[in-house]
């Protein structure tokens, strides 16, 4: 008769086969047979998006770390609310999120070439891939064969994914949690580097009193855009995350850091904290290296708890789960 430990280690193992061997039907050129173009066209519309709206890079990078982070890399993020069921992008997380509909517009581009092959989530991650580099960092190099979710999990997402004014020590529970080690983490947080952040989420910072830990002529550029302490959502009042380089990922971002000129406070804490400044200053040193780690970070992101083989469905609108 087994035993209950015997049991027990049985269950573990097979659990553990089973995620293992999940993880590995990822590969490199996953549709280099049943759509070869794939790639290609998800580029040529990322570029194409670019170059009309260059704030769209952005977003894929966001996108990806949204929809990863909560559970699995499987496009849940992109679904909409519908018969009740509310999308991820109601969560107050998920505020600021934007240019959900040119997703919209890569999908159906990818459609017109391979009708129900190639799946939202790999959308996500390839677009992500391409955003990065047109925002000067590094390609990492993503393989592909997720499945879409057939469901939200908005009711998880508050608690997987990091606030803004979240510890060191949540933040690198969290992406523990999903097998990044610290210094990945602290490269992944470079995202940081691109983008803008609204008043809202700054506020705490800045009002009644200027948090001790911000240069003090950076406090007076934030309250210059942020001039009151109770901000509209609706209304576009935002700061740039990066004054220098606003559009690039790159080290800026740690060099900001050091300066005390983190935008958010889980941003600037890192500078301080002894298990994530070595690497603070370590990227601040060295952009190469620093693309480097990020371009690692990004690709473990998106392995995260993959569906794959008969896991989940190939969405013909990311926005919906298949009718039939």
């Amino acid at each position: 008769m087994p035993t209950t430990t015997h049991l027990f280690l049985v269950l573990a193992i097979s659990v553990l086969l089973h995620a293992y061997s999940a993880k590995c039907e990822l590969q490199l050129n996953y549709y280099a047979k049943s759509c070869p173009d794939a790639e290609d066209v998800i580029k040529k519309e990322v570029v194409k998006l670019y170059n009309e709206h260059g704030n769209t890079a952005v977003s894929w990078v966001r996108n990806l770390f949204h929809d990863c982070v909560v559970q699995s890399c499987d496009a849940s993020l992109l679904l909409e609310s519908i018969n009740g069921v509310q999308s991820e992008q109601e969560s107050d997380r998920s505020f600021g999120m934007r240019n959900f509909k040119y997703v919209n517009t890569i999908k159906a581009a990818v459609e017109r070439r391979c009708p129900s092959t190639v799946s939202c989530a790999d959308i996500v991650a390839l677009s992500a891939r391409d955003g990065i580099v047109m925002l000067g960092g590094p390609r990492a190099e993503m393989k592909t064969g997720r499945r879409d979710a057939t469901e939200s999990h908005l009711n998880v997402v508050d608690e997987l994914i990091p606030n803004h004014n979240d510890s060191t020590s949540s933040v690198l529970s969290r992406f523990q949690s999903i097998g990044l080690e610290t210094e990945e983490i602290v490269a992944l947080l470079g995202a940081h580097s691109v983008g803008r952040v609204h008043c809202k989420n700054l506020v705490q910072r800045l009002y009644p009193s200027a948090d001790p830990t911000l240069d003090p002529d950076y406090a007076e550029y934030l309250k210059g855009r942020c001039p009151t302490p109770n901000p509209d959502p609706a209304e576009v009042l935002y700061s740039r995350n990066d004054r220098e380089t606003p559009m690039i990922i790159d080290n800026y971002y740690y060099k900001n850091l050091l300066s005390h000129k983190g935008l958010l406070l889980v941003d600037q804490q890192l500078a301080s904290d002894p298990r994530t400044s070595p690497y603070v200053q370590k990227f601040a040193g060295d952009n190469g290296y620093f693309h480097d780690q990020f371009a690692r970070a990004v690709l473990k992101l998106s392995e995260n708890s993959p569906l794959t083989g008969d896991q989940g469905e190939i969405r013909k609108d990311c926005r919906f789960v298949n009718s039939d």
